[in-house]
């Protein structure tokens, strides 16, 4: 029998508000400012350019001359035929589509000098110069990667899990770039690259607008997998991503707006989706929020959460959408089962706020731990800063197995606000919500284990 929810002072469980306004009304109108970039047909093939697709062949200067023959013609398809080409880091350009064919893959190099020279990039939302990602784009529109290939990162077979793994060295350059954040040093003296040990995204596009990435398979990324920064106009649809590494997010959407991810399937080593927006001071400097971001139609196989918000977010998160997806489904298990369906992460190191996550109709099964974490202490990092996280909604849920519906961890000092439930139904729950410093708590028609919950219990 489920155990009775335990809430502590200063938690208050508010009744519902029948015929509230329903942000899910905005969605349609977000949807209509997000196109993805259309492009000429006119196509260039890699092996044109010296590309050669027997694994071997370093193919990065083919790469970056079919990408500048396409760019410089006013833009197009730079197409991979079927077979395996192996490359350092590359760099797309305006107005051009990256096309994998079926049959295609391109293999990344295991060598870290193959992603240098340096490049501006944001590494765990503190901006750096550091190794390139693999797929680069900054300051760039009207770019793709797309068709039914794989992009093969290889990170198991190059150095990176050993910079991170058994207190390697990725921990005292990871601790540097944070005090550089943290004290105000210049970007352009936060330099790392050769010598250092900060592992490259997958692929990033900074700064740029108007971006797809459809339909590929993407394996062994080195850390986050597809990441738009700073960016706008992002649509990223039918890809699948499968991560063994640790801290390999599926897709993290930092300090961007119009956003749609949809038809996608995460497997990953991390978080699936997980929107962010920068760290510390340094994300209070750029002060970009993330915003306006759409997930839909998505499969959720990773460590730790489905949809997640954070936990670098110090530039603000709002109007985050998630619905229909499928929690550890049967035909797509993964390696890992999700911990959290909804994991939203914050604390007063980080400040800022989270405004406005919407979630509905998830379904799924054998939940490792909660349905719901939103903590707003998390890594129990110091601070001083003001932290607000509210207005959470949850709608139309069907699960199976967790250890607990609700874990709410607010602060005493900034109370977590609003958090509605509704029409929801979960079955297998094996024990009590946990819920501290929590204000305007609701459900309405909640099941749990059969028993409906019109309040805590």
């Amino acid at each position: 029998m489920l155990a009775a929810a335990v809430l502590a002072p200063g938690t208050a469980l508010a009744q519902a508000e029948p015929g509230s306004a329903d942000p899910w009304h905005r969605v349609p109108e977000i949807l209509r400012k997000i196109r993805p970039p259309r492009f000429p047909d006119k196509w260039w093939d890699v092996t044109d350019f010296g590309g050669v697709g027997d694994g071997t062949t370093d193919c990065t200067e083919a790469f970056k001359a079919a990408i500048a023959a396409c760019h410089e013609a006013g833009g197009g398809h730079v197409v991979v035929p079927p077979g395996r080409l192996l490359t350092g880091a590359i760099h797309l350009l305006s107005n051009v589509d990256l096309h994998v064919s079926e049959g295609g893959v391109i293999a990344f190099s295991t060598d870290p000098n193959a992603y240098l020279p340096v490049v501006f990039t944001r590494w765990e939302g503190t901006e750096c110069y550091n190794y390139s990602p693999f797929i680069y784009a900054h300051g760039q529109s009207d770019i793709a990667v797309t068709g039914k290939g794989t992009l093969d990162g290889q990170a198991g077979k190059g150095p990176w899990e050993s910079w991170y793994a058994k207190g390697g060295p990725q921990g005292a350059d990871q601790r540097a770039l944070r005090k550089m954040g943290d004290d105000g040093v210049p970007v352009e003296q936060r330099v790392f690259g050769a010598g250092h040990y900060l592992r490259p995204a997958m692929v990033q596009f900074l700064k740029c607008q108007n971006i797809l990435v459809s339909d590929v398979t993407i394996l062994e990324p080195p850390m986050w997998t597809v990441n738009p920064v700073l960016s706008t106009n992002v649509t990223v649809r039918g890809i699948t991503v499968v991560s063994t590494l640790y801290n390999t997010d599926g897709c993290d959407v930092e300090a961007s707006s119009y956003v749609h991810i949809r038809d996608c399937r995460f497997n990953t080593n991390d978080d699936c989706v997980a929107v962010k927006s920068g760290r510390d001071a340094d994300g209070r400097r750029v002060g970009v929020p993330s915003e306006n971001v759409v997930v839909q139609d998505c499969y959720f196989s990773g460590r730790w959460g489905g949809i997640t918000v954070g936990s670098e977010m110090s530039g603000g998160v709002r109007n985050v959408f998630a619905e229909r997806c499928l929690i550890n489904s049967p035909d797509f298990p993964g390696n890992y089962p999700v911990k959290y369906p909804v994991y939203i992460k914050a604390n007063r190191k980080r400040g800022s706020f989270v405004e406005g996550v919407y979630v509905r109709k998830f379904t799924g099964q054998k939940v490792d731990r909660e349905i719901v974490f939103i903590n707003m202490s998390y890594n129990n990092e110091p601070g001083t800063l003001p932290v607000s996280v509210r207005d959470i909604r949850l709608e139309k849920f069907r699960i199976d197995g967790a250890d607990a519906v609700l874990n709410l961890v607010g602060l005493e000092t900034d109370h977590l606000v609003g958090v509605h439930l509704e029409k929801c139904e979960f079955t297998g729950i094996t024990g009590p919500d946990k819920i501290v410093f929590t204000d305007d708590l609701t459900m309405r028609k909640v099941v749990v284990n059969g028993v409906e919950r019109g309040q805590a219990g």
